[in-house]
């Protein structure tokens, strides 16, 4: 009887041994990945990868939390390529996910990383003070040259292009989805978060989707970050083609079949739905109206806060109360609603009528119609410090002389950063300021302000003289 117990339990033992070593045998570094964590690391991971799954998580986050002032709230500084570097190590750090980065002299450094092991961590992210400091190393060693080492390109589909998604534009610039619209009620249906030269803690720029055809040589366009692995106890990439979202068809000819440019081909791919010309006259008011609601209480704080001086352009109470990516958007939604109504004939006297019968209550002794804005919107001030008509585009000359020189410095910038560093990039940007020019003169024939703008040298992409005569009400 004994004997029969002694070898019940000797079974039992060999099998379950064989059972472990199996498991060792078949996935070695299973138990490396959460045994070979330091307790001096930024953060742990233990058996957490990322899957289709997180990715899907990663973009529900992006899209709730990711808001213009996100940076200034947690006083992070930066410019184009910090963002979508901050924002995904930010959310690994939160999910216990693993994350890393190609630095500028070609070293991987991630969640593993101990040389921040000395400042104490935190379970909050923004109190961490180990994750923060190798957070400002991580966007202070990265930048669009990075990009390529750290992200792989993706197939054009809904399901792949999710917020987090990142949109390189050019080797100098790269922005990162915020939202995906698909209920027709945006220009586009993709919206970027964007960030600028130089470093700073700024407000994020929310525009719509818009870039030149990619060059599959960097790589530019669409793209997603890398998975890192465990192999062999060290953290590697998994290979960009092992991705589930992996795709080079952007790249193709194919890809803008029937399309005019790279913008509307994307577009289509994420949302081919054709809606009736009312129906998105009805969403875009509906949307713009809401954005024109909640800019109101960041106008009204901004004058209370900068009417006497101290907001200068720039400053840490500028970047607060500017409202300046918010106009942007209202331009661009303004702009599209003016070619829906045009293109598809619609009764000029019902959209006046419907656009007059919106109020918005700018200040407890003024108001104006949705009409007055349709009309102004390209008028109107970010700057916190100018008065509350100004702000509403009531002062319509002082605004135009005001943006022909910001278009002009915006020319200026990008010549000087841009112009012999991506000659490329810096020809498209220019393009769009001339653009933005043009419109500003034509707007003058039409209104009672005079002033020249002359010899604009389009097909160089830059503007040689820009001269103010005069400007009268």
């Amino acid at each position: 009887m004994k004997t029969n117990y002694f070898m019940i339990c000797l079974r039992w033992i060999l099998y379950h041994f064989f059972i472990f070593f199996l498991i060792i045998s078949i996935c070695p570094q299973c138990l490396s990945q959460i045994l070979n964590e330091s307790p001096h690391q930024i953060w742990n991971v233990g058996d957490r990868r990322w899957t289709v799954e997180e990715e899907y998580r990663f973009g529900k986050w992006v899209d709730e939390n990711i808001t213009e002032d996100f940076f200034i709230r947690y006083k992070i500084p930066t410019d184009c390529a910090d963002v979508p570097y901050a924002v995904r190590w930010i959310y690994a750090r939160i999910a216990s996910l693993p994350a890393a980065a190609t630095t500028k002299d070609g070293k991987l450094i991630g969640h593993w990383s101990t040389h921040w092991k000395h400042l104490p961590t935190y379970p909050e992210w923004h109190q961490d003070k180990r994750f923060r400091a190798a957070l400002l190393y991580l966007i202070s060693e990265t930048w669009t040259g990075t990009l390529p080492h750290d992200t792989y390109p993706i197939r054009i589909s809904p399901d792949s292009v999710t917020p987090g998604t990142l949109l390189s534009m050019a080797k100098s610039h790269v922005g990162i989805i915020g939202h995906v619209c698909l209920d027709g009620s945006q220009a586009h249906p993709l919206q970027t978060w964007e960030s600028m030269l130089p470093v700073k803690i700024r407000k994020l720029s929310l525009r719509d989707f818009f870039s030149p055809k990619p060059e599959p040589t960097h790589p530019l366009g669409l793209v997603k970050f890398r998975w890192p692995i465990m192999v062999n106890g060290e953290w590697k990439y998994l290979p960009p083609k092992k991705h589930p979202f992996y795709s080079e068809e952007q790249y193709h000819p194919t890809f803008y079949k029937d399309s005019s440019d790279f913008v509307e081909a994307v577009a289509k791919r994420i949302d081919p739905t054709e809606y009736d010309p009312m129906v998105k006259v009805t969403k875009i008011v509906e949307t713009t109206t809401r954005i024109l609601r909640e800019r109101i209480p960041i106008v009204l704080t901004g004058h209370q806060l900068c009417a006497r001086g101290g907001c200068t352009e720039g400053s840490d109470l500028w970047e607060i109360h500017n409202t300046l990516s918010r106009d942007e958007m209202v331009i661009l939604l303004m702009d599209h609603l003016s070619r829906i109504i045009q293109s598809n004939d619609l009764d000029q006297e019902v959209m006046e009528r419907m656009m007059r019968s919106i109020s918005i209550d700018i200040s407890k002794s003024h108001s104006i119609t949705f009409y007055d804005v349709y009309q102004n919107c390209p008028w109107f001030s970010p700057h916190p410090k100018d008065s509350i008509e100004a702000r509403w585009g009531l002062k319509k000359c002082e605004m135009i002389l005001d943006q022909v020189r910001t278009a002009k410095n915006c020319i200026a910038f990008i010549e000087k950063v841009y112009g012999k560093r991506d000659p490329i990039y810096a020809n498209f940007s220019i393009r769009q300021q001339q653009e933005i020019l043009r419109r500003l003169n034509e707007e003058l024939m039409k209104s009672g302000c005079f002033f020249a703008v002359s010899d604009m040298n389009e097909n160089q992409g830059k503007t040689r003289r820009l001269e103010e005569t005069s400007l009268r009400r």
